[in-house]
């Protein structure tokens, strides 16, 4: 009985209207402020490992691809559309998703009742969080993926404030978006059922337009699914064995810490336990908690990596705003705004501290230094060109007559990317691969009876193929250490493989 009370009264204490005083301007200002960042710092090195994947794909459009869903490669289709091959332009998108994710937290806080400094504090605490600062930097699915669950909590918390059902509609075609864009929304969606069926919220389940609304995701996403039966479910394969990958190398290790750390600011801890606790005792607000926890604990339960539930903590931070607000709303005017600066400007400064991790602020000197030592995926970004234009000058130091029957074997999507990508100007042949979807690519009739081979090891390539010499080193002009120049430098020149093509072909599949 007393916990009940409790419960109505932390209710209570959370207004349900918007305040009339309330504005936005400051959110677009935030938002604006993280652009300009990012568009500032956006071209200091190369493209990423995983964007010259995403390239490589945007070039052969499906339905469906192994290791991700279509919508990433379909944006990135439009930004060579719109800006050719360019790496601002590529970054654009994801700039643009972050701002937008910033940008709906705030008015998520205004509909849960926030004032100005509650909607600002709520946007702030998603703008200097690591995770979705990161997400502005490159161009991933994780960052459209980041956008999604951001807006079906926006749309949750309009279904949930207006009682009314037809909100169905919206949330099931983003949540069919974002089938499209990763497939770990899947958990995102178990947590939304979950909250429906655990609170009153599950009236809504009985009116049509929530099966509408689950028709209209399942009708986005149709076309993947049916890709998906064609291919044998390949990306269940694909994840498992990333999964297991994962795990193995420890990837998943520190879940806990990545809570407090990685997905939120630092100094965001009190905003989003707030919001947890507003939420779970709300009764208007309650499945919005559970969107929370279900996700939380299956990826905990099943050792996912920590940063997978980054795009829950959003919303935790706009109902958390809300509730600090209220809190210190008796305080005299003086001492209010020096707690409510004073909180800000923790946020912020620990935001400015990340940065220096997660962002290239610049070309030189100890802030250079500082973001290649701590940020592997910066490092990631460096030696593309260099790998690219070495391969060009084996091809190049080969006679007239074997340069038009030499090939290029790869064994990662970062270096089948590079070649396909930045190969053309220098006269390369497509890259043949075994990583992911460009298996499915298959090799070139007739195949090349000479091959530079690169991302492999030299036990590798002398038990598979004949005639095997090391030709080159695989570095960059910075020293920068990174998975290509330290994991597996050496290039070699070949003859073909030991056995038929076909049958190369077929055991030469990889998932990375």
């Amino acid at each position: 009985m007393a916990s009940e009370k409790t419960a109505q009264a932390f209710s209570d204490s959370v207004p349900l209207s918007i305040p009339e005083s309330s504005t936005s301007q400051f959110i677009f200002l935030i938002a604006l402020g993280i652009a300009v960042v990012h568009l500032l710092t956006k071209s200091r090195y190369g493209f990423h490992r995983d964007e010259l994947q995403f390239l490589s794909d945007a070039r052969h459009l499906d339905w469906g691809f192994v290791s991700y869903p279509p919508f990433t490669p379909f944006i990135e289709r439009i930004s060579l559309g719109l800006f050719g091959l360019s790496l601002m332009g590529l970054r654009l998108f994801s700039v643009i998703a972050q701002c937008a994710a910033i940008v709906i937290t705030g008015f998520m806080a205004r509909e849960l009742g926030a004032g100005l400094w509650a909607q600002a504090t709520a946007a702030l605490g998603v703008a200097v969080s690591p995770l979705p600062m990161f997400e502005g930097t490159e161009f991933q699915y994780t960052t459209f993926d980041y956008l999604w669950w951001v807006l079906i909590a926006y749309l949750m918390i309009r279904l949930l404030k207006t009682e009314n059902p037809r909100w169905c509609l919206p949330i099931g075609a983003v949540i069919g978006v974002g089938l499209m864009t990763k497939y770990s929304i899947i958990f995102y969606i178990a947590g939304i059922v979950v909250g429906l069926i655990l609170t009153p919220a599950r009236r809504f389940i009985a009116t049509r337009w929530f099966w509408f609304g689950a028709g209209v995701a399942l009708l986005v996403c149709l076309p993947n699914l049916i890709w998906q039966i064609r291919h044998d479910f390949v990306s269940l394969h694909f994840l498992r064995y990333i999964h297991a990958r994962d795990v193995g190398e420890g990837r998943a290790q520190g879940f806990w810490r990545a809570q407090f750390t990685l997905c939120a600011n630092r100094y965001a801890a009190p905003l989003w336990i707030a919001g947890l606790f507003g939420f779970a005792f709300n009764r208007r607000y309650r499945a919005i908690a559970w969107m929370y926890v279900v996700p939380l604990i299956i990826f905990w339960a099943s050792k996912g990596r920590g940063y997978y539930t980054a795009a829950a903590y959003p919303m935790l931070m706009a109902m958390g705003a809300v509730v600090i607000a209220r809190a210190v709303a008796p305080l005299p005017r003086f001492w209010r705004a020096g707690a409510q600066g004073a909180y800000a400007v923790a946020l912020l400064a620990w935001g400015v501290y990340v940065a220096t991790i997660i962002l290239p602020l610049a070309s030189n000197g100890p802030l250079r230094a500082r973001a290649l030592d701590n940020n592997g995926d910066l490092r990631e970004e460096i030696g593309w060109n260099e790998l690219v234009k070495t391969i060009a000058q084996i091809r190049d130091s080969l006679p007239a007559q074997q340069q038009a029957r030499a090939g290029i074997v790869v064994g990662n999507y970062g270096e089948q990317g590079a070649i396909e990508i930045l190969g053309p100007a220098y006269h390369l042949p497509s890259p043949i691969s075994g990583t992911n979807s460009a298996w499915y690519r298959r090799y070139p009739m007739p195949p090349p009876s000479i091959l530079i081979l690169v991302g492999h090891s030299r036990e590798y390539v002398e038990k598979t193929f004949t005639s095997c010499q090391l030709v080159a080193h695989n570095t960059n002009p910075y020293g920068i250490h990174n998975e290509e120049s330290d994991d597996h430098p050496d290039i070699f020149l070949c003859g073909a493989p030991r056995a038929p093509w076909p049958e190369f072909w077929k055991n030469y599949q990889s998932f990375g």
